[in-house]
């Protein structure tokens, strides 16, 4: 591994500082954690270092939101699925933090305060200037080594994710360690052929890591489906009707249109669009092939012909890697193409899902264990396969080369 390994670190006896993601829904009536799928990610990494004394830092939300709270419930949370003490500490590294964290004895796992509280954590800083910060020099004090778990933060350039790699002897706990490396396999020794299938509605994104494996040859094939296959189709010259083409402009995908037009110019071959979609019409669900789309009805799922074929598609690859939905699968009208290329691509020899919405729609069909892998983090799985280094990754790279 290009980073450090728990293995590597040495942690025994040693004060750990662990940057954990655990910012999930939370009702806000109740203040309850409404899904604990980050907390149970997590669980070995902190298990692995029961020899240590953990101090946790992660953070819930971000200021202005409803959802931007402390992490009392959090630490509760995470006590229950530990089955051992976790002690909230509401401070982040004044004396409440400092006395508690002094106080620990091997195997003790406290939780400081959400970190986002404060002002410089919400700053996007090169890791050298974040390493100056009053809060990364008042951290760093606080622990022997550090350790990064927060994959679904590694794409941020926030203090505690490059500045205390460079403060600190650091390493990648196991969930960062097993996203790097599984991720890492798409890019060299994945079964062939290799297949993305890109949907959704980060068109933007999702643009980024087809032209990367495209013109790199990652992907022998790329599906799209969902808003992302609509701008394919406008920039193809199909008629989408007005109210798929009205949604794409207010996003402003202008700009997708014409670097998908580019895409298609060098890698038509490659690229694979629905034959047919399925759109609203009188309350319910009606199909049209993709040259005959009417004017007044919006596109929600791809056509039952587009499915088979897409499926078969699927079927025939080595690897299939899947970010977004194939339509509006909260309707259980129009949530077939998005069910059925699942349960395709849950057969496939070496399959990776992109996380976000995908993963939850997986987890609803109980299908989670059929996939190689599920990232934890969608904005930084499909950054990463638009071939950018996360600079989370980047900084544990440089710490090692710093600390050995």
């Amino acid at each position: 591994m290009p980073i450090g390994t728990i293995k590597d670190l040495g942690a025994e006896g040693k004060t750990v500082l662990l940057r954990l993601d655990l910012n999930s829904p939370i009702d806000p009536t109740s203040s309850l954690i409404l899904d604990d799928k980050r907390f149970r990610e997590h669980l070995p990494t902190i298990r692995a270092l029961e020899k240590s004394r953990v101090a946790i830092i992660t953070h819930q939300s971000r200021p202005g939101k409803k959802d931007f709270t402390t992490l009392e419930s959090h630490a509760d949370k995470l006590e229950q699925l530990l089955g051992r003490p976790v002690t909230y500490v509401d401070s982040i590294f004044g004396r409440h933090a400092r006395e508690a964290v002094n106080g620990m004895k091997v195997g003790d796992v406290v939780m400081l305060e959400n970190v986002r509280f404060n002002a410089e954590e919400n700053l996007t800083l090169k890791p050298e200037e974040a390493k100056k910060t009053h809060l990364i020099r008042k951290l760093s004090s606080l622990g022997d080594v550090f350790v990064n778990d927060a994959f679904g933060t590694a794409h941020r350039s926030q203090p505690t994710i490059v500045g205390l790699p460079l403060a600190m002897r650091s390493a990648g706990g196991l969930l960062m360690e097993k996203e790097v490396s599984t991720l890492s396999r798409v890019f060299s020794g994945a079964p062939r052929p290799v297949c993305m299938v890109l949907g959704g509605t980060k068109v933007d994104d999702s643009i980024n890591v087809a032209r990367h494996v495209l013109d790199t040859g990652i992907a022998d094939q790329v599906i799209v489906i969902g808003v992302v296959a609509n701008v394919f189709l406008i920039a193809a010259g199909y008629n989408i009707g007005k109210p798929s083409t009205q949604l794409i402009a207010q996003l402003k995908y202008q700009p997708e249109i014409e670097k998908a037009k580019e895409i298609l110019s060098r890698h038509r071959d490659r690229v694979v669009m629905p034959e047919s979609v399925a759109v609203r019409q009188d309350n319910r669900r009606v199909e049209y092939d993709i040259g005959k789309i009417p004017d007044d009805a919006p596109v929600l799922d791809l056509g039952m012909d587009a499915i088979a074929s897409l499926v078969q598609d699927i079927k025939k690859a080595g690897t299939v890697v899947f970010n977004g939905p194939a339509g509006v699968f909260e309707d259980a009208d129009f949530a077939t193409g998005t069910f059925e290329l699942l349960r395709a691509a849950a057969n496939v020899e070496f399959s990776v899902i992109g996380g976000g919405h995908t993963a939850a729609v997986i987890e609803k069909l109980g299908i989670e264990q059929d996939f190689t892998h599920i990232s934890t983090g969608g904005g930084a799985c499909i950054e990463f396969l638009t071939g950018k280094k996360l600079p989370a990754v980047d900084a544990l790279e440089q710490s090692k080369k710093i600390f050995g």
